[in-house]
């Protein structure tokens, strides 16, 4: 079994940015696609980045490319998001998850992740 926890969110001001963490245990996470989504109430999780398990492909949607970094740390098993130029838009709560399928063109769906963190919240406002 692989366990995820999420941590690093926040409030933050427009503008400001934040790195969020998701640590891993019980399995290594380059072993898997990792994705990070985010849910806001009343909407389905989109995903905002994802990383294939060579850590060589990144993939982001549109509204965060050029302002959110994915990486990840296989010593500390870790996997990040620094998110730079927050907007109120990109606020909501942010999830981990891990998937076995490679990466494609674009980040996968929920429905192909088998492991997922509780979530920790990002708040942007002045």
């Amino acid at each position: 079994q692989l366990q995820l926890v999420e941590s690093g969110g926040g409030l933050v001001q427009p503008g400001g940015s934040l790195r969020l963490s998701c640590a891993a245990s019980g399995r290594p996470l380059d072993l898997y696609s990792s994705t990070w989504f985010r849910q806001v109430p009343g909407k389905e999780r989109e995903a905002v980045s994802c990383i294939n398990n060579g850590g060589d492909v990144r993939n982001y949607a549109d509204t965060v490319r050029g302002r959110f970094i994915i990486s990840r740390d296989d010593a500390k098993n870790t996997l990040y998001l620094q998110m730079n130029s927050l907007k109120p838009d990109d606020a909501g709560v942010y999830y981990c998850a891990v998937g076995p399928r490679p990466l494609g063109t674009n980040c996968p769906p929920q429905t192909d992740m088998a492991y997922w963190g509780k979530g920790t919240l990002v708040s942007v406002s002045s």
